[in-house]
């Protein structure tokens, strides 16, 4: 491990990735590194780009899925502190890349900003929130975002201001390696109504969970306004599976892994459904969740 000789203590060799996906899939990575500061951080990322290392983010996992033939280069995960801090302002949350969604959330409602309290339950980090432009409930996370410090694939650390990013549904301008830390500002409410209207929209979201709060991942994107679970529904892939691995009763376009479930599976399963929703629709869908 001559390249990382000096980041030695925070780079292991052939780490298996399973562990640290929702879906619990996949095989080791070539090198994985979990920096504990933004110095560490940085040595690790150039040096994969002055020896042409390939290098990839992963972060809860919440909708990835990795080949069991494993990934060259390196993987990061960012779970170390320094990178899942939340700061509260006058006018809304500072919050780290690193931060858990159900963290920012619950800090939200508990100062009294209103918006992210629509965003109850769901999973992932803050960094893969703004990437994606989560959505709930009409709401986009990239609504509230003021500015951002990203870290280039070349070490750099750059300010990304709110006129210089864009945001559209299911994606965003936000694409360098690594967003660091993210300014967020929002409408003031009562804290007491924002934590009532979180109450109710978390027991709506659990009764419809149960099958999913374990080993699942959401497919596919929406099409033109059209939820891609009632384009499922239309096609008839109800009860379709391969192997171990299923597409969710409670909504299509969830599928689930049971245990022993591999990459294979997943990867037939979604061409399955791609190809029968194609047939019957004539609608290519895109798919939503991330493939190693």
């Amino acid at each position: 491990m001559s390249l990382f000789d000096s980041l030695a203590h925070i780079v292991r060799e052939n780490e298996n990735l399973a562990s640290y996906t929702r879906l619990n899939i996949g095989g080791n990575a070539e090198y994985f590194a979990e920096p504990t500061n933004q110095e560490e951080l940085a040595g690790i990322v150039k040096v994969c780009h002055e020896n042409k290392l390939p290098i990839r983010l992963i972060g809860s996992g919440s909708n990835l899925v990795v080949s069991d033939e494993g990934v060259n280069g390196v993987v990061l995960h960012l779970g170390a502190p320094a990178f899942g801090q939340i700061e509260v302002t006058d006018k809304g949350l500072i919050a780290g890349g690193g931060a858990k969604l159900t963290q920012f959330v619950s800090t939200a409602v508990r100062e009294g900003f209103a918006g992210p309290e629509q965003m109850v339950g769901l999973p992932g980090t803050v960094g893969g929130a703004l990437h994606s432009n989560v959505a709930a409930h009409g709401v986009d996370f990239g609504d509230w975002v003021r500015s951002a410090e990203v870290l280039t694939r070349t070490g750099e650390i750059e300010q990304r201001t709110a006129e210089a990013m864009s945001f559209s549904y299911g994606q965003s301008s936000l694409n360098e390696l690594v967003i660091l830390r993210a300014t967020f500002e929002f409408e003031k409410e009562s804290a007491a109504e924002l934590t009532k209207a979180m109450q109710k929209l978390w027991i709506t979201r659990r009764a419809n969970q149960d099958e999913l709060a374990q080993r699942s991942a959401y497919i596919f994107e929406d099409v033109g306004g059209e939820l891609a679970t009632d384009i499922l529904q239309q096609a008839g892939v109800a009860g379709m599976s391969v192997g171990k691995v299923a597409l969710a009763e409670n909504d299509l376009n969830f599928l689930v892994a049971e245990p022993g479930a591999d990459s294979s599976q997943v990867v037939e399963l979604i061409a399955k459904v791609k190809q029968a929703v194609s047939d019957k629709t004539g609608i290519e869908l895109q798919t939503a969740i991330n493939l190693w």
